[in-house]
Order: C-alpha cells, then structure tokens, then sequence
C-alpha cells in the first residue's frame, strides 16, 4: 500500500468499523476538541500566575524591599514605618515566589487574596478609598488561581503529614 492510499485505507476501516469519523469537515473528534481546550486554559492559568508573580515580586515587593521613597510615604502616613514595609515586601515576594511552585501555587493565591483584602481595607481607611480599585481587581485572580489549583491543597497536605 502506498502512503497516499494508507490513510485512505485507514479511514475506510474505521469508519465501516463504527468509529466516529467527526463532523465530516475535517475537524478534530470532540474528546480531542475538549482536551485541546483544556490544555489551553491550563497555559492560560499558568500565564496568569507567571504575570502575578512578575507584579508582585517586581512592581509591589521591589520598591517596598528597596525602600523606594513611593513606598516610605505610605507606611509612615499608616504609621507602620519601614518595619511594617519591610515585612509587606517580604509577604509579597514570598507570596510571588510561592505561585510559581506547583505545590505551594493554590496556598499562595489564598494567601495574596487576604493579603489584598488588608490592603482594600487600608486604602479606605487611610487613605480615603484613592487606589482601593487595586487590590479589589487583583483578588478576582487571585481567586480564580486559589480555586482551579486547589488539587495542589492535596499534595501539600499529603507531604506536612509524611513530615510529621
């Protein structure tokens, strides 16, 4: 048989056999179709957690570990100083840190998720609700990471009791 015809012959087989053949325009089986999708969003979600980690290792931890002057002026108005900013920093670039590890990623969204929420409550608060749009956008994420990879929840729980 030649390779032109093999495919033919393969097709003719299966379709008197009684397999699914598609919807005759070429296009993939619908489990295929599914898997397809499925895979799409599972690099959707891993491109969400890579540009969180990116945000809050660079763009919100860095300034506050530098003690960049942008930084300073809204923990001494909280009154927290730089301890308080220090200690913001270093939950967040943990938090950057811990998404982008399969195990930890679920734990570490909850985590960021309550972060932001003290920070929504501290912008209206202190600051009379200026940027409290912020930290409200970024739970919708958050959420989204905390809820898909809680499979991760399982993993971690499975190794704290192997280690205990």
């Amino acid at each position: 048989m030649s390779e032109t015809t093999a495919p033919l012959a393969a097709s003719a087989t299966a379709s008197a056999a009684g397999a699914p053949s598609g919807s005759g325009s070429g296009s993939a089986p619908a489990p295929a179709r599914a898997e397809r999708r499925a895979r799409r969003a599972r690099i959707a979600l891993r491109g969400l957690q890579v540009f969180l980690a990116l945000f809050y290792g660079i763009a919100s931890a860095l300034p506050k570990l530098i003690a960049h002057p942008s930084a300073s002026e809204g923990f001494d108005k909280m009154g927290w100083g730089n301890a308080g900013m220090y200690t913001i920093g270093v939950l967040e670039l943990a938090g950057a840190i811990a998404l982008l590890v399969p195990v930890l990623q679920s734990v570490a969204a909850a985590a960021l998720g309550a972060l932001m929420v003290g920070a929504f409550v501290v912008q209206v608060v202190v600051f009379d609700g200026q940027n409290a749009a912020t930290p409200l956008i970024l739970i919708v994420p958050l959420a989204l990471i905390a809820w898909k990879r809680r499979e991760s929840n399982r993993a971690l729980l499975r190794w704290a009791r192997r280690e205990a």
